[in-house]
């Protein structure tokens, strides 16, 4: 773990929790599709190539659906055949979704994406002035929102690197209802899912940590997130809020404050993932890149795969860059989340 260790920390595209090994082991113990190659050049270990390996030889990424980075963690400048490196840990295709910058996996037909972010290098006061100038009009509601609040519901109070289960509890309970409020698939309704969560949480070291920060009215849970961090970069990972109070956009409220407890504990930068939110649209101050694609052997397994993954990717894709087609497709699933929720009471 050592060797994983110092080569993630040579070279800052690798600085993300997800690809730190104890996020590797702690989703091992919970799933037997974990594997981990071990690349050498002589005696001297210049890579480790973590993945899953589902049937017919697919390969997916640790923690697939759920990473917001993926990829090898490597010596720089590492040259390799990706095809000759899946056909050697067994695959027949790897896919991936999150795959960062400048990986010897990332193909010419893979299609790249912005991660936003907020950096934080230079202090929390800095990123403030920034969104003053960048997002004024955000920032000041907020602030105004987050007044009302205390005035109507009790002193605002944020508790930032908790390690108690209770509030982690109620935050995945509101993700849940988030989830089926808007027509998604509950990730929590996977045990092992909850179990990682609850296990990263009880992660707590220098290099690796599970982050869950709350903000609360009174005596009452407002809104919270959970991530996982390295020393300097923190993952937003499972945002949310209670609905009770959403008038207050209490889900910024939150962020602006983590924001500022984080970047007092050493963190630099808050990577909020890929993904058109409208939050990060406000919050962000720059991007990360990263890449959608997969490496295939001609392999008939690779063919079924492509058949069934590649055009439906294609098309999310599609509406993912076309506002137009992305507010209707959101609109169709929360009226698909409020219909289920009424089939379900």
């Amino acid at each position: 773990m050592s060797r994983w260790r110092a080569l993630q920390e040579s070279d800052p595209a690798f600085d993300n929790p997800f690809l730190s090994p104890e996020f590797t082991l702690t989703v091992g113990e919970l799933r037997d599709l974990v594997q981990v190659a071990v690349l050498y050049d002589g005696p001297e270990i210049v890579g480790f190539f973590p993945f899953e390996r589902h049937p017919m030889g697919i390969g997916k990424p640790v923690a697939a659906g759920l990473t917001d980075a993926q990829g090898l963690v490597h010596v720089k400048d590492l040259e390799i055949d990706a095809r000759r490196l899946i056909k050697d840990c067994g695959l027949a295709v790897y896919e991936f979704d999150h795959l960062v910058s400048g990986q010897p996996l990332m193909g010419p037909r893979s299609e790249r994406f912005p991660s936003p972010i907020i950096d934080l290098r230079d202090g929390y006061e800095r990123y403030t002035a920034f969104l003053k100038d960048n997002s004024g009009k955000t920032y000041k509601s907020t602030l105004a929102k987050s007044r009302k609040l205390e005035r109507e519901a009790g002193t605002l109070r944020h508790e930032y690197a908790v390690t108690s289960l209770e509030p982690l509890r109620t935050l995945l309970g509101w993700k849940t209802d988030q989830y089926r409020r808007t027509g998604r698939t509950d990730r929590f309704a996977h045990q092992w899912i909850v179990e990682l969560v609850e296990r990263l949480l009880a992660t707590q070291t220098d290099s690796f940590a599970g982050v869950l920060d709350m903000v609360y009215a009174g005596d009452r849970p407002v809104a919270g997130h959970f991530g996982v961090r390295t020393r300097t970069t923190l993952a937003g990972w499972f945002p949310a809020y209670d609905t009770a109070f959403a008038k207050y956009s209490p889900g910024l409220i939150q962020h602006l404050a983590m924001a500022e407890k984080a970047a007092a504990a050493g963190i630099e930068v808050i990577d909020m993932g890929r993904g058109q939110k409208e939050y990060k649209d406000k919050l962000k101050t720059g991007e990360l890149e990263v890449a959608e694609g997969r490496v295939a052997r001609a392999s008939a397994a690779a063919g079924v795969h492509w058949m069934m993954r590649v055009p439906v990717r294609k098309t999310r894709a599609t509406v993912m860059a076309n506002p137009l087609l992305l507010k209707t497709a959101d609109k169709a699933l929360k009226t698909y989340g409020r219909f289920r929720t009424v089939i379900q009471r």
